[in-house]
């Protein structure tokens, strides 16, 4: 992916700034079509989530109101009434974050592979670079919305203090079967980050890259004469494989 954004900004190949990518009138090829059926499926929602995100007032009023007023049972029952649904929403744009995620990784190995150079990728396959580049909006927009908006991390913090008090005093939580304890804390996770939709696409990226040194690690343990042929064609046609911006390993890897 790093490759891919220096090639935006012209870092790297040296016809960098000699091709014209068409976003507004970018269609997918017959040999794009399946990926960009996949990333579009998960772009169609994502103008949704962001005006759900938009949208999102928050409880703090109810909230305020049960904690100044804990012996009072409406307030109280009021607040979590508030509190539940919202956390539906949230549960809602995290799960999102999950198929964007699934939906990058396939993106970046179309993009990504060893065939064209990043370039060329952007060349011959604009709609899936179109893609990309709204994926990575989507992202900014998204996580300048949550940022902005402390009602949202304010809302999760009481939702998960009053469910772990009424299981102490085994009180029936409406709510607690939509979001359980595992995927609380997953989702908990997911919001304390400043900048979460990014950490998501970051750590997806970081995968991808340890899978591509995965794979490179299997063909280095087989007997030598089965795969030499592969583990040459992987030397000799990476385009980039001596650049600094390499990683060491994927370099040593192959030596």
């Amino acid at each position: 992916m790093g490759n891919l954004i220096k090639v935006l900004t012209r870092d790297i190949d040296s016809n960098a700034g000699n091709f014209f990518l068409d976003f507004e009138n970018a269609q997918p090829t017959e040999a794009e079509k399946e990926v960009w059926d996949q990333v579009n499926v998960v772009l169609k929602d994502a103008r949704g989530i962001l005006d759900d995100l938009q949208s999102y007032k928050g409880a703090g009023e109810a909230i305020r109101e049960a904690i100044q007023h804990p012996n009072d049972e409406n307030l109280q029952e009021k607040a979590w009434g508030a509190v539940v649904p919202l956390v539906g929403k949230l549960k809602k744009f995290y799960e999102f974050s999950l198929r964007l995620e699934a939906a990058l990784h396939g993106l970046l190995g179309a993009l990504t592979s060893t065939r064209y150079t990043p370039t060329q990728h952007l060349e011959r396959e604009q709609a899936l670079a179109k893609q990309f580049a709204e994926i990575l909006h989507f992202t900014l927009r998204f996580d300048e919305l949550k940022m902005t908006n402390p009602a949202i991390q304010n809302d999760f913090s009481y939702y998960r203090r009053t469910l772990n008090r009424m299981r102490i005093n085994n009180v029936p939580a409406e709510g607690e079967n939509e979001v359980n304890n595992e995927l609380a804390n997953r989702m908990s996770l997911f919001y304390a980050e400043a900048t979460p939709m990014l950490k998501t696409l970051s750590d997806a990226t970081t995968k991808f890259v340890s899978e591509m040194r995965g794979c490179i690690k299997v063909l280095r343990d087989q007997p030598r004469n089965s795969v030499e042929g592969l583990l040459n064609a992987l030397r000799y046609t990476t385009k980039h494989l001596n650049d600094e911006s390499t990683s060491k390993n994927i370099k040593a890897m192959l030596q």
